[in-house]
């Protein structure tokens, strides 16, 4: 499953993450799920009564959802409805129903699929009148459109985005972003924008209604097409394409009822047709600028050109119609603001980089495969939601580059109360536990024969209240490393609160130096499988009464090596350095302060495989030497 970091214009660069939400709902409200995780409703089937959807819910467009007739769909500011894909994946507004889409510029709606593919998009069908007549069938879905009231009121639509529509149906039928059969001119339509499909950004088939604001980029088909007598008004369109093969800014098609278009500017960065007028076709045109089309008028059937007035002349296939925009791009930044909580779910498998200006919502797994990689810049901040299906994983043979400074570090935290997975890495190193093993949690692979395996570099993150339980046996932690070799480099890094460890190497040769872990309900730092890295400059500070160990090491021992090594107990009570099994290490520079158990042999296993200072662990030692490593050196992770 992919829908990975797309670029969607020169206006923004924007990402869109495939996002793999599973819950169910009633047809008539929305259900959030009860496991500890994000939040999340089914949209499918019909609604036979007002309901209004809830901007703190994800939402799943897994069929034909319907407003039925007398029924009000509210949709407030920020909502995000992620669609399947496919030809039965749409939202109709049947004739007399309504829909109230309240976005704003810096939340406005987003509609999107979860998959790479298409959807049918947003459909309305109103009671104006059209040359297919009264109580037409669509092309599609066999709705039912028309009637007689030009005034009809399908409701309102502000500040919405429509990404990956225009579902294929056959060669004469297709859904587009935005489909209008006969809705009336009581109808609002404000600031849509419609991105990337393969078909039209909106159609209009017959009616009175009016849009406004529209942005519609690298359709397949055309941007804006209307047929059937439509004769509306369009208000500041800006179309941009930038790929070869796209299709026509504008197509026209049928009876000529003269709608009028109002400051329209098209942009090709790869040629192509921008007007296209097809039977008896026509309108008003003013404030139109093109640029970049090969063909700025074309009358595919030879219609009149006197039913086409451009800037107050009938239109000429010789001029070009270049000229300063009538529509400036930067009044479609709101688009961005689409991005502003972007959400971070399913797999990368090309090379991905986040934007620091963006704030990430981490709502699922999100996944870097094989081959791949993911870097996320400095001063980056990622909210994620809570539970046991909410984390980073980094494959076997993917990346990950976190680039955060002292003064810009990257951090990941729960957007609400709760823990979530953390991050994980899954290496190509050696472990007890063999070649690709299986991990404890999510079923991932790890392991193999390359102790110099590389899963990327971590520089300067912090990670607060990781530690998602499972089961009594099985957690996730801040920073989970499976097997990861020595050429990943991991430095600068905090946890903070939590339910379980901060690290915690299972086998692998990777190297970590300044470490800082507060308050986590289990272990400061864990390892097991014959871990053989070097810890270097590592602060522990307990506050909490409860919390658990600085250090607790389990397994095969394979000798890792600690430096520095500080941990403060300001409860006065707990165990420091916890050994099961037979694991040990070399410890130089240890300072402990506060614990009533420094050194806690578990299960008896052997005193000489702990050397600390030079001599084998001594539990009767206080080991409250000057600290080591000082707290200040962790300053940054409060920026």
């Amino acid at each position: 499953m992919k829908k990975a970091i797309k670029n969607l214009s020169i206006l923004f660069s924007l990402l869109i993450m495939g996002l793999a939400i599973t819950s169910c709902s009633s047809d008539d409200d929305s259900t959030s799920s009860d496991d500890g995780g994000s939040s999340a409703a089914e949209l499918n089937g019909s609604i036979t009564e007002d309901m209004m959807l809830d901007a703190s819910v994800t939402y799943n467009l897994t069929g034909t959802f319907s407003v039925e007739e007398g029924a009000t769909l509210t949709i407030p500011a920020g909502t995000r409805i992620n669609t399947g894909v496919g030809t039965d994946v749409y939202m109709v507004v049947q004739k007399g129903a309504q829909i109230d889409i309240q976005g704003t510029a810096s939340n406005p709606v987003v509609m999107k699929p979860t998959t790479e593919g298409q959807w049918g998009g947003l459909l309305l069908l109103g009671d104006a009148t059209t040359t297919a007549g009264e109580n037409a069938t669509a092309e599609v879905g066999g709705l039912i459109y028309g009637g007689s009231n030009d005034a009809d009121n399908s409701g309102s639509i502000q500040y919405l985005v429509i990404e990956q529509s225009g579902a294929q149906i056959n060669a004469d039928s297709q859904y587009n972003g935005l489909t209008l059969y006969a809705v009336g001119s009581g109808t609002s339509i404000n600031h849509v924008a419609i991105i990337n499909g393969t078909d039209d950004g909106i159609e209009f088939f017959g009616g009175t209604v009016n849009a406004s604001n529209i942005y519609v980029e690298n359709l397949e088909d055309d941007a804006i097409d209307w047929t059937e007598g439509w004769n509306g008004t369009l208000t500041n369109t800006y179309v941009l394409h930038t790929e070869a093969g796209f299709s026509t800014a504008i197509e026209a098609d049928g009876f000529n009822n003269n709608p009028t278009i109002n400051n329209f500017t098209a942009v090709s960065q790869a040629g192509g047709i921008a007007l296209q007028f097809k039977a008896e076709s026509g309108a008003t045109i003013t404030g139109l600028s093109l640029n970049g089309y090969e063909t700025p008028v074309d009358m595919a059937n030879d219609g009149p050109l006197s039913n086409i007035s451009i800037n107050g002349s009938v239109a000429n296939l010789e001029s070009t119609y270049t000229g300063p925009a009538t529509v400036n791009l930067s009044q479609f930044d709101w688009v961005a603001n689409a991005a502003n909580d972007n959400i971070l779910n399913g797999s990368i498998t090309s090379d991905v980089t986040l934007d620091a200006s963006v704030t990430y919502s981490l709502e699922g797994i999100l996944s870097v495969e094989n081959g791949a990689s993911l870097t996320i810049p400095a001063g980056t901040q990622i909210l994620t939601g809570v539970g046991t299906d909410v984390y980073i994983a980094v494959q076997k043979g993917g990346q990950i580059f976190i680039e955060g400074t002292e003064d810009a570090p990257v951090v990941m935290e729960p957007a609400t109360e709760g823990t979530w997975g953390g991050l994980l890495l899954l290496g190509d190193a050696t472990t007890t536990a063999g070649e690709n093993a299986t991990a404890e949690v999510g079923g991932l692979i790890y392991g193999g024969t390359n102790d110099t395996d590389n899963s990327g570099s971590i520089e300067y993150l912090v990670i607060k209240q990781s530690g998602a339980q499972i089961n009594a046996d099985s957690q996730y932690n801040g920073l989970t490393l499976y097997a990861v070799g020595s050429e990943t480099y991991i430095s600068n890094i905090a946890f903070i609160g939590g339910q379980d460890d901060g690290v915690e190497f299972f086998g692998g040769t990777v190297s970590a130096s300044n470490v800082y872990v507060e308050d986590l309900e289990d272990d400061a730092i864990d390892w097991t499988e014959g871990w053989n890295g070097t810890l270097t400059n590592t602060y522990v500070l307990h506050t909490q009464a409860g919390f658990s160990t600085a250090l607790e090491a389990d397994g095969f021992n394979n000798n890792p090596t600690i430096t520095n090594f500080t941990a403060v107990s300001q409860a006065g009570e707990g165990k420091a350095l916890q050994f099961k099994a037979e694991s040990g290490a070399t410890i130089t520079g240890l300072s402990l302060t506060g614990y009533n158990t420094t050194i806690d042999m578990a299960n008896d296993g052997p005193l000489s495989n702990v050397q600390i200072e030079g001599e084998d662990a001594d539990p009767s030692m206080s080991y409250d030497n000057d600290a080591t490593v000082e707290v200040s050196m962790f300053d940054w992770r409060n920026n």
